[in-house]
Order: structure tokens, then sequence, then C-alpha cells
């Protein structure tokens, strides 16, 4: 049985939702002189860039960029915090990145190990917010929330050019 789409975000509508973010983001920041911020490999550290670039555009200040690989099926397993050990984050303002916020699960195990480090103030950001959440878990930046049943399944594709958001 295939599943039908339903297009939820066009590319049109997800650059405005990002623009709108990143505006956001600046308010919140502008007394800052750096922000980091860490992307959740694959597609939150795609939407991570996307934002970085916005961000540039619209801000002066000093964005640096990582991605965090984590292990969304085995948890327990380490991450890849060679990229984040070399960034310095004590005493930084530090977003996490990722396209969907469903039970939180990949959320907390990123926090987690971002509060290794003492940072100045940690915040999150989604594109798709579904409330699905088993953990403590909020976004503090999203695109859209979605009332959505535990069957549905949100897509976000980001191909350059081509990023929307799907439900199916």
């Amino acid at each position: 049985m295939v599943s039908e789409k339903t297009l939820i975000l066009s590319t049109e509508r997800l650059h405005q939702k990002l623009n709108r973010i990143a505006h956001e983001i600046h308010e919140n920041h502008f007394d800052n002189k750096e922000l980091i911020i860490v992307g959740i490999a694959d597609r939150g550290y795609v939407l991570a860039k996307l934002l970085t670039s916005i961000l540039k555009k619209i801000s002066d200040l000093d964005i640096l960029l990582y991605e965090l690989k984590v292990d969304k099926k085995g948890m327990l397993k380490e991450i890849n915090k060679q990229e984040l050990e070399k960034a310095q984050l004590s005493g930084k303002v530090v977003l996490i990145v990722d396209d969907v916020l469903n039970s939180g699960k990949t959320l907390a195990y990123a926090v987690k190990h971002i509060l290794d480090y003492p940072v100045k103030r940690l915040c999150t950001a989604v594109m798709v917010n579904r409330r699905h959440r088993l953990y403590p878990i909020r976004a503090d930046y999203v695109g859209l929330t979605l009332a959505t049943t535990i069957k549905e399944h949100i897509s976000v594709d980001l191909e350059k050019g081509k990023e929307v958001v799907y439900l199916s």
C-alpha cells in the first residue's frame, strides 16, 4: 500500500518560515557577538546551513556552524562530538537545529551532550513541531506546529531548490 503525500509547506512557504525564524533569532540575540549553530545530521544540519545563510545577511553576528551526528536508532551509542570540542562552547549562545520535533528524544539527546559544556544559553529550533513529546523538550523557534496522529509521518525534503514538507 502506497501512502499518499500531502504537501504541507511549499518551497516558498518553507523559506518564509526560515526567514521568520532567522529574524526571531536575530531579535533575541542581537546583543551577542557570536552565535554557535549546531545542526543535527542530516536534515537538521541542512536547515542549520540555510538559517546560517539568512542570519549572515541580516545580522552582524559571528556565526559558527557545526554538525552533530546522533544515532537516532541507538541513542545509547556515543555521538560524534569532535566538531563541538573544537567549537569551545564555554560561555557561548548555542542554537540546536533539527527538522521535526516529534517525541523530543533526538533533541534531548543532543541537549545532553551540549550541556557537557558551560554554555551561556541554549536554544532549539525546528521546522515542524508535532507535539507528540515523550520528553520535556520544547522548541524555542518553530516554523510550523501540526496536530497529527501518531501514525502520520512528516517528511522534510531538503533537496536544493525544492525544499518542502509532506504529511503522509
